[in-house]
């Protein structure tokens, strides 16, 4: 049985195989005719992510933003769940998964998120799925996704069981096991915070806030508007940040000096949420800090925690710490036929 990873982000999808790995926005557009496909010159081309589900097609990440008309894109979670989570899913198992052969899923939800929508989120990604996928070149192929069993986890798990794991699904670093570790996963539109005790899960530390990388965008995308009158979309300010300014109508807006404020800002903000959540677990051993909001707030957030602090490996890609631990664990959980979860982790799915 193929063992396939989700982890469907607000900000970005990911999944891996195991092999491979995918990412790509999460945001949904209208499929459009296009009356030319190709590139000008040497220019890269798009990724062409066009998915055609129960009559209905679709353009999937930068292909959207660069050529839909009508773009969909939320940061609701119970819309992203009933309108967008069965899409993003299937454009990234439609990407590794070949011809019939079923999987086995694993997926995660914020911890805030979890009890409510575990069940429906199962439900929708399990059984078969009937796809077809359109290339640049207008080719259009028919894709059956056949997934046997769901399991939903608490996000922050993930980057818990990649430290953990190995790629054999085997316990590789057994110090975790032993230690009390307090995991901050930043993504874009939540922070989850969650406790591991020995392996035994804590209510008492668990969380999910609204202090994702978005509130900062929010911030951003408010100063521009006010210096340029044009909205940006939060999903568009990712590669602009990065960059550090961003062209709007000819003119060019400095973006450094604002990031370095918000940023600022946001880890103040975790922080604060960090020492109230976790008052009384003075005996943290470790602290990790992971999600791809993780690794671009470390520098501001590292100074005001208290305690030893792990932040994911810089030369890597921090926005697969989720993915890559939800594989890991489904190696583990179908290979072994053992969870190596806390043992009062809320209960899962299928």
């Amino acid at each position: 049985m193929d063992i396939l990873a989700i982890d469907i982000g607000f900000g970005f999808t990911k999944a891996t195989d195991g092999n491979r790995s995918v990412i790509f926005k999460s945001v949904l557009g209208e499929a459009t005719d296009l009356q030319f496909q190709g590139t000008i010159l040497d220019a890269p081309a798009d990724e062409h992510m066009q998915l055609e589900i129960d009559g209905r097609s679709l353009f999937i990440g930068d292909l959207a933003e660069r050529q839909s008309n009508v773009r969909f894109f939320t940061l609701d979670q119970e819309q992203f769940v009933t309108r967008f989570v069965k899409y993003l899913a299937l454009a990234a198992a439609a990407r590794l998964v070949n011809g019939f052969i079923p999987v086995n899923l694993v997926t995660g939800l914020p911890i805030g998120y979890y009890k409510q929508y575990k069940d429906e989120l199962a439900t929708l990604l399990s059984g078969e799925h009937r796809v077809f996928l359109t290339d640049g070149s207008g080719k259009r192929e028919e894709k059956s996704i056949k997934i046997n069993k769901v399991k939903v986890i608490p996000q922050p798990f993930g980057s818990l069981f990649n430290l953990m794991l190995n790629d054999l699904g085997e316990v590789g670093d057994k110090r975790l096991v032993k230690e009390k570790i307090g995991i901050v996963d930043i993504g874009f539109r939540t922070s989850d915070y969650t406790v591991s005790d020995k392996m035994r899960y804590s209510e008492r530390g668990s969380r999910t806030t609204d202090s994702g990388i978005a509130r900062a965008f929010n911030i951003i995308a408010t100063k521009l508007r006010e210096k340029s009158g044009v909205n940006i979309e939060l999903y568009r300010l990712h590669e602009a940040v990065d960059r550090g300014s961003i062209r709007i109508r000819g003119k060019e807006y400095e973006l450094k000096s604002l990031t370095e404020q918000v940023f600022g800002q946001l880890a103040s903000s975790v922080a604060n949420e960090i020492d109230r959540l976790w008052a009384d677990d003075w005996d943290m051993d470790t602290i990790v800090l992971t999600g791809g909001g993780g690794v671009v707030l470390a520098k501001y957030l590292q100074p005001l925690i208290n305690g030893q602090v792990v932040v994911v490996d810089a030369a890597s890609d921090a926005r697969l710490c989720n993915v890559d631990g939800y594989w890991k664990f489904g190696k583990h959980l179908w290979a072994k036929g053992v969870i190596p979860a806390p043992s009062t982790m809320p209960a899962g799915n299928r």
